[in-house]
């Protein structure tokens, strides 16, 4: 007598349906961007290796250009992954025990514009706004000081595209995540840092598709 070990079998998934929206913010609080530049990179790597770099002299215009994110275009943005780890981080601090972080990763997608001019691969969003060049006495360890150049952008907004599984977030949902995270901020001294800088608000949303996958 012999068996038949052959199993036949289809199998059928079901499409997982995912929205996406554009949900403008605007600035509430200036935005200080500060990009690491391949010659930040290059010092630390000589640091962590024991070589001694050149001292160099400061370039105050130099140091604030490249402390930005920049599309191939010359447009400005920001990381994406800033504004999503802003609305999770946020999100999770607020509703507490009722919202999973883990879920939230999961249920939304924050989709980039392009990608920064010299990052080796970095996803931005398009920033609307004109920056000017701020000065900031930073401490550096202790007894030590050294200024920095930044770009600030005093009126910014953003046109966040946001894709979502609406089995388990809604859009009015949604658009209160990233509002929340606005609270957080995003770039440097937010106030996630304990600073008053990078925060933002919902100021318009607008469902683009539906659609199954």
């Amino acid at each position: 007598m012999s068996i038949d070990t052959t199993v036949s079998a289809q199998l059928k998934l079901q499409a997982i349906q995912r929205n996406t929206a554009i949900i403008e913010v605007v600035g509430t609080s200036p935005l200080i961007v500060h990009r690491w530049c391949e010659k930040q990179k290059q010092m630390m790597l000589d640091k962590q290796q024991g070589r001694k770099a050149p001292k160099q002299v400061k370039d105050p215009q130099a140091e604030y250009e490249s402390s930005m994110y920049r599309f191939p275009d010359g447009g400005h943005g920001f990381p994406t992954l800033g504004f999503k780890a802003a609305s999770v981080s946020a999100a999770g601090r607020v509703f507490g025990k009722n919202v999973k972080m883990t879920e939230l990763r999961v249920a939304l997608s924050f989709l980039a514009d392009g990608i920064a001019v010299g990052s080796g691969g970095e996803q931005i969003t398009r920033i609307t706004g004109e920056p000017i060049m701020r000065e900031d006495m930073v401490r550096l360890g202790i007894g030590g000081a050294d200024l920095r150049y930044r770009a600030q952008y005093v009126d910014w907004s953003a046109r966040l595209l946001i894709q979502y599984l609406p089995n388990m977030l809604d859009l009015e949902t949604v658009a209160s995540i990233i509002d929340i995270g606005g609270v957080q901020g995003i770039g440097e001294w937010r106030p996630e840092k304990d600073g008053i800088y990078g925060t933002y608000q919902v100021s318009s949303i607008d469902q683009i598709q539906k659609e199954n996958a």
